[in-house]
């Protein structure tokens, strides 16, 4: 298994499965994101995602009645060491205009501008269709196993 190359500085974005990888301890992926955790903790950089994570984790639990499980998401989204950054209008509009250019999906588009609107310096996904937005440093957890 391939390591997971972590920027010195800067902020790092994070999609709603790699929040659930790491709380739910779905491997190989959370071993893969632990040193990024406690790299984040130790105040080297900051984990930032958009407040759409919150509907993108929730929903499991939600479903299943797991109010211990709500919890966790909540006790990490809302941890020291991650910023959710708010989804503004200028944001919806951004998204609309890459997802027209790209063709990914909704949340997808609103990830990806929201990664570039905090200057991320790295996108750790799982999902390869981020690859189509450019000037978007992105890495696939799969690609490293």
């Amino acid at each position: 298994m391939g390591e997971l190359t972590l920027p010195n500085t800067g902020p790092i974005y994070l999609d709603a499965s790699g929040f659930i990888y790491s709380l739910e301890r779905i491997e190989p992926y959370c071993t893969q994101l632990e040193p990024m955790w406690r790299q984040a903790q130790a105040g080297q950089f900051v984990i930032v995602s958009s407040h759409l994570v919150v509907l993108e984790t929730w929903v499991k639990p939600l479903r299943e009645g797991d109010i211990a499980l709500e919890q966790s998401f909540r006790e990490l989204l809302y941890a020291r060491e991650v910023q959710l950054i708010p989804v503004t209008l200028s944001l919806w509009e951004r998204a609309a205009r890459l997802r027209a250019a790209t063709g990914l999906k909704t949340p997808d588009a609103l990830h990806a501008v929201t990664a570039q609107d905090a200057a991320s310096t790295l996108f750790i996904t799982n999902d390869r269709d981020f690859r189509r937005v450019a000037n978007l440093p992105v890495i696939v957890l799969d690609d490293l196993l």
